[in-house]
């Protein structure tokens, strides 16, 4: 049987850590009640397990209540019961969003959406390393918005953005603050109070959880947010998220948010110098190698290269013991090059010619090392045989 690749795709997911499992698996038999049930001791154990894990959660935010926290399947649901509640609760007007043109598609089509029931979302363009002008944020706001959205971490370019200055500005305007944390929670501190956020979303399945699960914080007080919910039924999560929940994926949340939180510090460490032997080690073997995003205010293991004369589509075609993706990630399904790198400048040629490395808890410097050589290996061959080997269209 082959050898499994090496993994270097955290970023779209990661596995189940078995800590994890372990706290789940109770849930799935013996203790298998439904968290709604109040009339017996089954019903009675899974809601004292949502509490507790809602409890943790909470705390790992920095939430003042745990009640502020709605679960949900995950952070593209709670992106769109943040954009959408708030919207549709508002009093009668032309609403006003601002975002970044950045944004994962759970902020970006949710706004067109929304663009069609009569709101208008202004979209913000980012510098040539994927962060936002706070000044750009303030100068956008108007009288009618409701709303700014900034993700705390970008999936592709790992570029972490200026959430404390975002956060104020939009304390200092009366403007509500919303983040997509889906790549951060895990990985950086986060607090919700000291950042002035006023709504996160957030999903377990990239922080060594299971996959099914997130979680919408919502502000409950200075000032009170009033959402309409997505999906009726029962009236779960104060109304605002219909639906029994998954206890054992809850349970599983909150302790794979407990073991990040615990091994951060020297986690991220080892994740960032990991990324820059990366680095350095490709851009040894190949010298042109462009870095995309931020070259330090990024995510620990994170690292988005442009290699020039090739599409990264055939290189990765190339690498069957190396599990990557490329930087349109988000839209390989259409073919189209990443709106994210776009955004950053680049030309749709550098956009297809850039790879995405996500480094995660079980990568090592041996791994990093052979996924380096293979990387400059399979790279020059391309490169020699031609631009049709190297994937080159013509335009």
């Amino acid at each position: 049987m082959a050898a499994s690749p090496i993994y270097l795709d955290h970023h779209a997911t990661t596995p189940c850590d078995p800590r994890v499992l372990d706290a789940m698996l109770p849930w799935f038999t013996e203790r298998f009640g439904n968290a709604s049930s109040a009339t017996h001791r089954y019903g009675w154990e899974a809601d004292a397990a949502v509490e507790m894990a809602r409890e943790s959660l909470a705390h790992s935010l920095g939430a003042a209540d745990p009640r502020e926290l709605v679960f949900t399947s995950g952070t593209t649901e709670s992106d769109n019961l943040a954009l959408q509640g708030l919207v549709r609760a508002a009093s009668a007007g032309e609403p006003h969003l601002v975002t970044t043109a950045i944004e994962h598609p759970a902020v970006l089509d949710v706004c067109v959406a929304l663009e069609r029931e009569g709101a208008r979302v202004t979209r913000l363009p980012v510098a040539g390393d994927g962060r936002v002008d706070p000044a750009a944020v303030a100068q956008a706001i108007t009288p009618q918005t409701l709303l700014v959205s900034v993700m705390a971490a970008n999936s592709e370019i790992g570029t972490l953005q200026p959430l404390a200055e975002i956060g104020r500005i939009c304390r200092e305007r009366g403007v509500l603050f919303h983040t997509d944390a889906a790549q951060a929670l895990g990985k950086l501190r986060l607090d919700v109070e000291a950042l002035g956020i006023d709504l996160l979303s957030a999903c377990a399945h990239k922080l060594y959880g299971p996959k099914g699960v997130g979680l919408l914080y919502v502000r409950d007080r200075r000032p009170r947010i009033r959402l309409l919910p997505l999906l009726y039924g029962g009236g779960h999560e104060r109304g605002l998220r219909s639906g029994s929940l998954p206890v054992p994926l809850v349970v599983g949340f909150a302790r794979a948010v407990e073991l990040c939180l615990e091994e951060l510090p020297g986690e991220a460490d080892r994740l960032t110098a990991l990324r820059e032997r990366l680095w350095n080690g490709l851009r040894a073997g190949l010298p042109d190698l462009r870095r995309n995003g931020h070259p330090s205010e990024r995510l620990p293991g994170n690292l988005n290269v442009c290699i020039p004369g090739l599409e990264a589509d055939a290189l990765i075609a190339a690498l069957k013991d190396v599990a990557l993706s490329s930087g349109s990630a988000c839209a390989s399904a259409s073919g189209e090059a990443s709106h994210v790198l776009a955004a950053l400048g680049l030309s749709d040629s550098a956009a297809r010619a850039s790879l995405r490395f996500g480094l995660g808890r079980g990568t090592t410097q041996a791994q990093i090392d052979i996924a380096t050589a293979r990387v400059v290996e399979e790279a020059r061959a391309l490169r020699e045989r031609g631009p049709r080997s190297a994937g080159l269209r013509k335009h």
